[in-house]
């Protein structure tokens, strides 16, 4: 099983484009916000379940604020993560994920990729941004969560 992740699209497809030329088409993909209107554009792109959810960019967007997505024994929140303060830290997404019985947090907004298995069962990720990323380098990233059946997921982080 193949999970493309990716965040903060802002409305500019392009890079997802490339992505899925390179990797072909995942089993599933999560978008954590900021997509801007864009979410239409992806479903076109994709011949796979879409979990997307709104970011502080999606204005009058009707996509939930955060979702609870079960994937090969998996129990992920997907959050863009404002409301969580993840700019600051990850403390109160991981508190929200674990009151909802997840073990994978998932979010966006810094706009800079984010790995950590620190705390006990809980795998917290943010894939960084396919448009506008702003860690060193600054060049587009995206996650690609992988596993056999009956395996636990893998978690590589990918640059364009």
């Amino acid at each position: 099983m193949r999970i493309l992740v990716v965040s903060d699209t802002h409305g500019r497809e392009e890079n997802l484009e490339k992505v899925l030329e390179k990797i072909g088409m995942p089993d599933c993909m999560i978008h954590l916000g900021d997509s801007e209107g864009g979410e239409e554009h992806i479903r076109e792109l994709i011949d796979c379940p879409l979990h997307i959810v709104a970011g502080n960019c999606d204005f009058f967007s009707e996509l939930p604020r955060t979702e609870i997505v079960e994937i090969g024994g998996c129990r992920i929140l997907i959050t863009h993560g404002h409301y969580h303060y993840v700019t600051v830290g990850t403390r109160d997404l991981v508190e929200d994920a674990r009151a909802n019985g997840c073990n994978v947090a998932m979010f966006g907004h810094t706009h800079r990729p984010f790995f950590d298995q620190s705390e006990p069962g809980m795998t917290v990720l943010n894939p960084g941004s396919l448009s506008y990323p702003r860690q060193d380098g600054r060049r587009p990233s995206y996650v690609l969560m992988t596993a056999d059946e009956g395996e636990p997921f893998r978690y590589s982080l990918y640059y364009l």
